[in-house]
């Protein structure tokens, strides 16, 4: 490697990722990686798909794998690898994030004094520690604009005038469990909820509801009142219209700017197949 291209790669702007399960910490990577950006990324052990390490896509770039909770290696990582940046992607059960084999004493520290476990107070004290060693935690968002969700229909149908009634019904309630800290979805047809989301998950609450009606529900997914994107985001993909077509659900409703569809160009044309319509909404 010649001098100037070591200058470049020392110059490279690196985002720390602390990556957790599912195709989100893939998806987020190869985004960053197209956008000419350098990914120090921390996998964990039982958690983090290992196509991680292929997505990272070397030698500007990173991956360091470590048990769930131990979060001094963590910051020393990112610290050592120049990181700026932070971005919390994918899915570490956040309710129990030191509880594993290995936490380390910084980690057991912090979860005396945070006494919570619900995921945002856990992972705003996680935040809290990383920016306390001079590096700053973002959205994942920021990174990802291809993908968010933006205002109106995405797909060859949009819904119907008893799906739009079902689509604001559902939109009420979906904030209000938001606030409740319950969950993001609900699942409605003609002004009945068959379905809330809790900690099944949103393919979950889908099949549940779905399954009390012959066909028509209407999926609402939306950001909780108070929700900090650097931690969850609320996101569907392939497998979310897979269950949807299942149950023969007819419409997705998505809060517009706040949320992402993961391999957008699948789950569109999986919806398009199965007469679905997907639509973004800011307030319906």
């Amino acid at each position: 490697m010649d001098r100037i291209e070591t200058r470049r790669l020392l110059k490279m702007e690196k985002i720390g990722l602390i990556a957790g399960s599912g195709r989100f910490p893939l998806i987020f990577t190869r985004a960053v990686r197209a956008q000419g950006l350098a990914v120090i990324a921390v996998a964990h052990r039982g958690e983090t798909d290992r196509e991680i390490e292929t997505a990272v896509n070397y030698p500007d770039s990173a991956c360091h794998w470590i048990q769930v909770g131990q979060l001094n290696r963590l910051i020393r990582i990112f610290k050592e690898a120049g990181v700026q940046k932070v971005v919390m992607a994918g899915g570490i059960n956040k309710a129990r994030f030191f509880n594993t084999q290995a936490p380390d004493g910084r980690a057991l520290k912090l979860m005396q004094e945070v006494a919570s476990n619900q995921d945002d107070p856990l992972l705003r004290a996680v935040a809290g520690e990383i920016e306390s060693e001079g590096m700053q935690v973002v959205s994942s968002t920021d990174y990802l604009s291809s993908i968010r969700v933006g205002q109106g229909v995405m797909t060859d149908r949009a819904p119907t005038e008893e799906e739009w009634s079902d689509i604001r019904s559902g939109w009420e309630i979906a904030k209000t469990i938001g606030h409740l800290e319950i969950g993001q979805c609900v699942v409605i047809k003609q002004g009945i909820i068959l379905a809330v989301e809790a900690v099944e998950g949103t393919d979950a609450a889908i099949r549940r509801g779905g399954e009390l009606c012959l066909s028509g529900a209407v999926v609402v997914k939306v950001s909780k009142p108070h929700q900090d994107l650097r931690f969850d985001v609320p996101t569907v993909g392939p497998s979310t219209l897979e269950v949807m077509r299942g149950v023969r659900a007819s419409a997705l409703a998505l809060e517009a700017g706040k949320a992402l569809i993961l391999d957008r160009e699948l789950t569109l044309e999986t919806a398009n197949r199965a007469g679905i319509t997907i639509v973004g909404v800011e307030k319906p």
